[in-house]
């Protein structure tokens, strides 16, 4: 099975050449017969086709109609598996006991009410703790265009559930680069709305999570983040983010930033991206933007966090990686945890002042190509006692430090025949004018060729750490 997209998805339902069960089937048993890249940790099977059923009946009795107040109907979402869902486990990557929720999470619940259908949930490191999805329990999800290599994390299931077409679009969040990351390394759409525009619950107290969708299109990416975007009373932060207004699209200013130690194929390729955005007549120049200790910050806080929420007597059961970070936590005091956030301080009025001259900033949204599928990260940072572990992806925590909206769509393929990724992102709150200038300049890139065909591994091998429910 290749992706569809939601929109031919849409067409194919609403021309009544499949029905919502028959798509749902062939879904699940893509996901049963070719889940080699172990995208998903547990299947909805039953409560999918019944769900499916529901929808066929919708359509019968209202036809084209349905879409209108159900623009996801019919449409199979992944979820990924720190998200709560009412009808699925919610392990969180972890070992440690979690009982299952009574409810959805708010996004998860919207687009159930939009009409989608959950098809499963979809593998993530250990509480999102990395940038790739490795840990204990499950086996590490693979890369759609070289299961040898990595499909980036902690969304990786995610992104590698929409890229081999598993789903139509993917549910993820974003702490520090784990919906960008994925789709960059996967060669699909990742979307991390403003801080505050999508509910997230229960949130942790860093205040750098976001939820956001990964879709094969812009088009796709945008619908769902329509979708689930809006207050909500679980997250008080919730309802921020939503300062759009309109601007002359014709000629934006543009600031481009080139990562020292970016990979010569990365730059090729997303530098290719930079000539068509030069091309529509936009003012494009090379930019830096500089924070002094940024990246310890940027540790120190995630640590922080990590250790207040862990008790010393489940050690044994913590993801080692991830120990040694909460280990690190331990280790600060009050005193540098507030430095820590007087940099992220330092760092929002850096970039407002730079959002002042500029429209948009745009970047290639990973400097690596995607590295070996059981690592944390390229060799330099593979282990995770140096405190590297995102020190590999300047490009991504610094706009979850800030709040800022941010896409990562394909730029083209290495001359590994591995996806990069370009990113663009705004100033907070401008989510419609990042997405709009993405599918824009979507239509100007070639096309990713659909990744390759892999043998089929059966359910038996164990290979995937698949549940189905």
């Amino acid at each position: 099975m290749t992706a569809r997209g939601i929109r031919r998805t849409k067409e194919l339902l609403s021309r009544r050449e499949l029905t919502v069960v028959e798509h749902v089937q062939d879904v699940l048993a893509a996901v049963r017969e070719r889940d080699y890249l172990g995208a998903y940790v547990a299947v909805a099977g039953d409560e999918a086709i019944r769900a499916a059923a529901r929808a066929d009946e919708l359509i019968r009795d209202r036809g084209r109609e349905a879409w209108w107040d159900l623009p996801l109907l019919g449409v199979t979402v992944s979820v990924k598996d720190l998200l709560q869902t009412r009808d699925l486990p919610t392990t969180r990557g972890s070992l440690l006991p979690n009982g299952r929720p009574a409810q959805d999470a708010p996004a998860v619940a919207r687009l159930r009410a939009a009409g989608a259908i959950v098809v499963g949930k979809t593998t993530t490191s250990e509480f999102g703790w990395s940038a790739s999805t490795v840990g204990r329990l499950a086996p590490p999800t693979r890369n759609p265009y070289d299961p040898s290599r990595s499909a980036g994390g902690s969304s990786g299931g995610a992104a590698a559930s929409v890229a081999a077409g598993l789903c139509e679009g993917a549910l993820g969040t974003d702490g520090s680069g784990s919906i960008r990351i994925p789709a960059a390394f996967c060669g699909v759409v990742g979307y991390k709305p403003s801080f505050g525009r999508v509910p997230y619950y229960p949130n942790g107290a860093d205040r750098l999570a976001h939820q956001g969708p990964i879709a094969a299109t812009v088009a796709d990416a945008a619908l769902l983040g329509q979708v689930i975007a809006g207050p909500h009373p679980t997250d008080p932060d919730s309802g921020l983010g939503s300062l759009d207004s309109p601007r002359d699209m014709r000629s934006l200013r543009i600031g481009w930033i080139e990562y020292e130690g970016t990979d010569p194929e990365i730059r090729r390729v997303t530098e290719a991206a930079r000539d068509v955005l030069l091309d529509e007549g936009h003012l494009v120049e090379e930019v830096q933007v500089r924070c002094h200790n940024l990246y310890p910050a940027v540790v120190d806080i995630l640590a922080a966090t990590e250790a207040a929420g862990t008790r010393p007597e489940d050690e044994e059961l913590i993801d080692p990686g991830r120990l040694h970070v909460v280990r690190h936590g331990r280790t600060l005091s009050g005193v540098a945890v507030i430095q820590a956030e007087e940099i992220r301080q330092n760092l929002r009025a850096t970039l407002r002042s730079v959002m002042d001259d500029y429209d948009l900033l745009a970047m290639a949204t990973v400097p690596v190509e995607p590295f070996d599928a059981g690592a944390i990260g390229p060799d330099w940072a593979a282990d995770v006692r140096d405190l590297l572990w995102l020190a590999w992806a300047p490009a991504s925590y610094p706009y979850n430090m800030t709040g800022q909206p941010a896409a990562s769509l394909p730029a083209g393929l290495t001359s590994s025949g591995l996806p990069a990724g370009v990113q663009l992102v705004g100033p907070v709150g401008a989510d419609d004018l990042v997405l709009t200038v993405a599918r824009r300049l979507e239509a100007m890139l070639p096309p990713l060729p659909q990744p390759p065909a892999a043998p089929a591994v059966a359910a038996s091998t164990g290979t995937t750490g698949e549940r189905t429910f």
